[in-house]
């Protein structure tokens, strides 16, 4: 989709992240979020942690210059997965497949994996478009939601 670009993470998008991810809606479909979207020093912190993790790449989602999001790929979960996050207000208009069908093309990291709530119908569509499968499934403790989630393990092997 023309018009959407990645590039680093600065410290004014950092700040427009939290914005995006203080939105309810987003929060309760993304459901392994934060367990306070308030709270804007953890949010600052855990993105100074990130950002100075080596084993982190992050890129900002821009959409006709506008900060629309962020992508990246770390190894908290022991092996490399990659995370979407797109302001609700983008939502529906093929941001997030164009982005992360961007990444892929700039990362060769195989395989690669992701995860999303069983009825996070925008997040699987994204991944599947862009060649992920279901590998598997897992419960855990989702603090959009306050309760444990089922969620789907998904992994790219192109």
């Amino acid at each position: 989709m023309g018009g959407v670009e990645l590039r680093e993470v600065t410290a004014q998008d950092v700040l427009v992240f939290f914005e995006h991810q203080r939105d309810p809606v987003a929060a309760r479909m993304a459901a392994f979020t934060v367990g306070d979207p308030s709270d804007r020093a953890a949010f600052l912190v855990r993105w100074a942690r990130d950002l100075a993790d080596d084993r982190v790449v992050a890129r900002t989602v821009l959409f006709d210059g506008e900060v629309v999001g962020h992508l990246a790929r770390s190894a908290r979960s022991g092996r490399p997965e990659v995370t979407c996050w797109i302001d609700p207000a983008h939502w529906g208009r093929g941001l997030a497949t164009a982005a992360l069908a961007l990444y892929l093309d700039r990362d060769p990291t195989r395989p690669l994996y992701a995860r999303a709530a069983v009825d996070n119908v925008g997040s699987l569509r994204v991944l599947a478009k862009c060649g992920f499968v279901a590998v598997g499934e897992d419960v855990s403790f989702a603090a959009g939601r306050g309760r444990d989630v089922e969620r789907f393990v998904l992994r790219l092997d192109r």
